[in-house]
């Protein structure tokens, strides 16, 4: 049991594994935040309730009692217009133009399983607790979901918003959750970037006002993910207090943390507001997307492992999370668009013996597709290009006791395309104005369901008629024009939402509908990796930019929040095609073991050492696979900040682990340079046969051992962890 009610307080506890979340419902009917953090008794806790600094406070409506002010109460959520002037969880608009709502306690349920959001992903559960707030006077209510874990130290929340008047309601804004952090100094750890450069941390003071990350366009970005951790000024890797927040959302989301006036912090999200409204009428109601909270004692390492137990546990499709990944060699790097059947089966024909167990089919294979400039949404086999059509090369690939992967990209259109011409409306637009180019590409209007069906019975019908083990589903650009044609002009403000819930449609009737074909999610590298994506996609490609010294920064930021298991991390070519630099094969691998790992290269041109190295990568990387799946990420050498950069994946049970260490660049006459090993049992006896030592965690972990690299620029060492 997670949840707990002292009844005579009307305090709810919700506990984790170590936490404990604790808000109560005070005299006016407000549910007050009182405490997030450690594991405590469940003791009474009002006592550390006080008011905040006046600032010409209005009291709670229709009191004149001291010192009540929604403004000084730690919120669970909050609204305008009743002297609450923070950043409000929810902004109705009521049909005589008001906009004032005051949500109060009616009651409260525990559900013994957590209800699935009826058109998003969301995370399973157990034990949920509902908490019932109305507005008797407008015929308002909000739902408040809370779901804790006792196996991590995560709780999930939402809010449902209903309209149970006989009159319309427009929501201006509707965030999925709102909590109070008490009075202290504070950063944010954000994740910002761009394409071939997402993910990279970015830690900023908070003060008094308002601090956000948003996306405005309709997808979670590789801009700022929608990820933010909130932390102690002084907290550090493996120290201090962390609160971390992430949306389990693909489309436009803003998550803020406000410093207020009574010397706390209020931190809210979900839905961007911006460009939104949603319209509700007598009886509708509301959902909103997930978000998922993490406390941590323990530092970023802390919050980061509760993530990632979180997401394997309650997120990621059960089939696949610890399924063996397949190793595959994809042809994009080797070929581009230039590829007839006959230089596939030479890549096919070039990896035999290796340990590569997955070919993959990039771009170019489907309509008039011989560069990015046409054929996107025909999908239809090109078999002027591919003689003998795809059966034949599937039964090839297949021949060799490998399996067949192909690319989609399901969401976008071509100017040049059969069906553009045929359905021109299909593509995302306004009819008087021109269009915006986006890698010679336009998106499609998902929020139609005709243009849904399409794209689902094209895909499908590919997939049905061939024998296909693996997809790769990419999203190369991001929406413009935010439009949907014939859609009522009171709802175009709908767009970005409606937008992501035609994604989860399609994502349900083709990813989810085949069960038995492995999906990988892309999006011109990793510009959608976002919990959402990861529900669908048990793995997501990290980044266009394979490059080993790059990897080891996005690699580094996109963990803080999300499990190594859930990156795809290939091999590919030197000079490396984003930044033409030359890494050594074995540092490539090194890096990408640290994900589910694969290779993008010509190796047609493969000698007999290059083959017997890949096989040596490959049975190295199977002797590891089960930590990358399921094992504790501690991060030891910060690769944004210094020299050198290290990871360390431990068993869950603490008997195996795996240290990957890497050097930048290399130096002469260097210092000693040793490596601390964390998250080991302090008493438990480990042989390191790259050592060939006997040490216990106690000792591995304060005195650590010398690293010494190989001379030269980029330079990885590994070492094995086995309990004796």
């Amino acid at each position: 049991m997670a949840i707990y009610i002292d009844k005579e307080s009307k305090t709810f506890y919700l506990e984790g594994e170590n936490s404990t979340y604790s808000f109560f419902i005070n005299s006016f009917g407000y549910p007050e935040h009182l405490y997030w953090g450690k594991k405590i008794h469940r003791d009474y806790l009002l006592m550390a309730r006080s008011g905040g600094a006046r600032s010409c406070e209005a009291k709670v409506p229709g009191t004149n009692e001291g010192g009540s002010t929604y403004n000084h109460m730690l919120p669970e959520i909050s609204y305008f217009g009743t002297g609450d002037y923070r950043e409000p969880t929810v902004h109705p608009v009521f049909e005589d133009g008001s906009r004032v709502t005051e949500l109060l306690y009616s009651g409260y349920d525990i559900l013994p399983e957590k209800p699935r959001i009826s058109s998003m992903p969301s995370m399973s559960g157990g034990e949920t607790l509902v908490i019932y707030l109305y507005d008797t006077i407008r015929d308002f209510g909000a739902e408040l979901y809370y779901t804790a874990y006792p196996d991590s130290d995560v709780i999930s929340r939402r809010i449902i918003y209903k309209n149970e008047s006989n009159k319309k309601i427009k929501l201006d804004r509707a965030y999925s959750f709102a909590l109070a952090l008490p009075k202290g100094d504070y950063d944010a750890l954000t994740l910002f970037g761009g394409w071939a450069n997402e993910r990279n941390p970015e830690r900023t003071p908070l003060h008094h006002g308002v601090f956000s990350i948003d996306s405005k366009r309709a997808t979670s970005s590789a801009t700022l993910n929608p990820f933010m951790a909130v932390m102690e000024r002084g907290a550090s890797e493996d120290r201090g207090n962390v609160y971390g927040f992430n949306l389990i959302y693909s489309s436009s989301y803003a998550l803020k943390a406000e410093g207020a006036s009574g010397g706390h912090f209020v931190v809210s999200g979900g839905i961007n507001d911006f460009d939104f409204s949603w319209l509700l009428s007598p009886g509708e109601s509301f959902e909103t997307p997930e978000a998922v909270l993490s406390f941590s004692a323990e530092g970023l390492g802390g919050m980061s492992r509760s993530f990632h137990r979180a997401y394997r546990e309650h997120l990621i499709n059960k089939r696949y999370v610890k399924a063996l990944r397949p190793v595959l060699i994809n042809n994009w790097e080797a070929t581009y668009f230039e590829f007839t059947f006959e230089k596939l089966a030479a890549i096919v024909d070039s990896i035999e013996g290796t340990g590569i167990d997955t070919f993959v089919l990039d771009d170019g294979w489907f309509g008039k597709r011989d560069d990015d400039n046409s054929g996107l949404g025909d999908w239809v086999v090109n078999e002027a290009k591919l003689s003998g059509g795809l059966d034949r090369l599937i039964d090839y690939v297949h021949s060799k006791g490998l399996k067949f992967g192909l690319w989609f990209e399901p969401e976008m259109i071509s100017e040049d395309s059969d069906i553009f011409r045929a359905h021109p409306d299909y593509a995302i637009g306004i009819p008087d104005r021109p269009r915006c180019y986006s890698r010679n590409q336009y998106a499609m209007d998902l929020t139609r369901e005709d243009v849904r069906d399409y794209i689902v019975d094209s895909i499908n019908a590919i997939l049905k008629k061939h024998d296909i083990d693996y997809v790769k589903w990419d999203y190369n650009r991001n929406v413009t024009e935010f439009f949907s044609e014939g859609r009522d002009p009171d709802r175009q403000l709908e767009f970005s939402h409606r937008y992501a819930l035609g994604l989860y449609d399609i994502c349900d009737r083709i990813v989810l509908a085949n069960p038995d074909i492995f999906f990988e999610g892309c999006s011109g590298g990793g510009a959608r990796f976002d919990p959402a994506i990861l529900y669908y996609f048990p793995q997501i490609w990290t980044s266009d930019d394979s490059d080993a010294e790059e990897r080891t920064h996005i690699q580094w930021g996109t963990s803080y929040a999300y499990p190594l298991s859930a990156m795809a991390c290939h091999v590919s070519a030197v000079p490396n095609h984003q930044v033409r630099r030359v890494t050594p094969m074995r540092t490539r691998a090194d890096i990408a073991h640290l994900g589910a790992t694969g290779y993008e290269l010509d190796t047609t041109v493969f000698t007999d050492k290059d083959r017997d190295e890949v096989k040596r990568q490959v049975a190295e990387y199977h002797k590891m696979e089960d930590l990358v799946l399921d094992g504790d990420l501690y991060r030891i050498e910060d690769p944004t900040k210094t020299n050198f950069f290290s990871f360390a994946i431990v068993s869950p049970d603490k008997s195996r682990a795996h240290l990957t260490c890497y050097r930048s660049k290399g130096q002469p006459n260097p210092e000693p340079h040793i490596v601390k090993m964390a998250g080991l049992d302090e008493n438990k006896l480990y042989f390191i046969p790259e050592l060939n030592l006997m040490l216990h965690g106690s000792t591995l972990m304060n005195v650590g051992f010398a690293v010494n690299f190989n001379k030269g620029d980029f330079m990885t060492r590994t070492f094995n962890f086995e309990e004796k």
